[in-house]
């Protein structure tokens, strides 16, 4: 007897609501007015921890001790916390959290600091457990630590659970903040710019750092300025601990991968969100996997040079500037672009471009051969 294939059709996820805290303020408003004028949140920091005279996003101090005066017992948490608290309350406080209800946390390196005075403290686990316990989310945090594809991948994997109906909705946190250990790190690799980071640019010689908190609601309801989740994937290239794939395999096979899933064509994407850290190789690598996949003429952009590179936090935060990018038909110029430095064509904007957004794809690479992207398209408000 012949059995009949089934059809299995997955339930379309929806972003629904989002938020930011970054050194332009707490706000997504807030943080656009400051991009469309150019500004910038990279600014010259004269001494943190063992560097001198570098360039950085970091969160002014006075202006964080005003903000973290809005959570209660706010003693009882790092800043770190503090920060992803003040992102989530605006999207969580007003919302009915039950056992369908998921919490994705996306951080490269958490409370790296306090593993000075305690190895629990730097747990990244003890930190999604108290942002969860601060909110009173009864599921389990979810954690997801995968360099610096670990935003864009936390939303990937909070669709899947969706999809696998493991929850019917999920809140997605990402946050990382400068520490010594960070700045350190990168500088011991040669990968900073002691100047303003020049994304895709000839002049470019690496990352400049910063800190952020991002969070959005995934769902499987829309509703108002929602964005379907059309696609995604995640692929490691296997290329080398700390350096990309010279031929850009992994990150092409992601962005196929996505395609596939949602079942469009290259040519319906209206504008690609670049991981673009400013670094000769990663830049290289992405021009070259865009090239493979002809989409080398879409409008392009890196967001580094606004925020500086906020590792766990930069594929969250840059995929909600894209979203709004998208909900105002504006993309941002890449800023502190001149002059093509890759070795094959790229639509890098040096302007910003008034064009008709709805469908996105927004990419990610990190250390260890990590890849992950993911497709989203503008839901019209009924």
């Amino acid at each position: 007897m012949e059995e009949k294939s089934r059809i299995i059709v997955m339930e379309k996820v929806y972003i629904n609501r989002a938020n930011i805290l970054t050194p332009f303020g707490n706000t997504i408003e807030t943080n656009w007015d400051q991009l469309v004028k150019g500004n910038s949140a990279v600014t010259k920091i004269g001494s943190f921890g063992h560097l001198k005279d570098f360039y950085a996003g970091k969160i002014d101090e006075e202006i964080f001790r005003n903000l973290k005066e809005q959570v209660i017992g706010y003693k009882n948490y790092t800043r770190l916390e503090i920060a992803g608290i003040l992102a989530l309350q605006s999207i969580v406080e007003k919302s009915k959290l039950s056992s369908r209800t998921g919490f994705i946390v996306s951080t490269t390196k958490g409370n790296i600091h306090q593993l000075s005075s305690s190895l629990k403290g730097a747990s990244i686990s003890d930190l999604a457990k108290k942002i969860a316990g601060y909110f009173g989310f009864i599921t389990e945090p979810v954690i997801i630590s995968n360099a610096c594809v670990s935003g864009v991948l936390a939303v990937n994997v909070a669709k899947r659970f969706i999809e696998m109906e493991m929850f019917d909705e999920a809140y997605v946190l990402a946050l990382d903040e400068l520490t010594d250990f960070v700045l350190t790190g990168f500088n011991s690799f040669q990968a900073m710019d002691f100047d303003l980071c020049k994304p895709f640019d000839r002049e470019r010689k690496g990352v400049n750092l910063g800190e952020a908190a991002a969070c959005v609601y995934v769902s499987k309801k829309k509703e108002k300025n929602s964005f379907q989740i059309l696609g995604e994937a995640s692929i490691n290239d296997a290329n080398h601990i700390s350096g990309p794939s010279r031929t850009g395999e992994g990150l092409v096979l992601s962005i196929e991968a996505a395609l596939k899933e949602a079942e469009i064509s290259k040519k319906e994407i209206d504008y690609i969100s670049a991981h673009g850290t400013a670094t000769l190789y990663n830049d290289e690598m992405e021009a070259i996997a865009f090239n493979l996949l002809q989409m080398e003429e879409i409008p392009t952009n890196s967001l580094k040079a606004f925020y500086g590179h906020t590792l766990g936090a930069s594929g969250l935060l840059e995929l909600i500037i894209s979203m709004k990018q998208a909900e105002e038909n504006l993309i941002l110029k890449s800023n502190n672009f001149n002059e093509l430095g890759v070795s094959v064509p790229l639509n890098i904007l040096k302007e910003n471009l008034q064009k008709e957004v709805n469908i996105i794809l927004k990419t990610s690479s990190g250390f260890g051969g990590s890849n992950a992207v993911i497709i989203l398209k503008k839901v019209p408000n009924d």
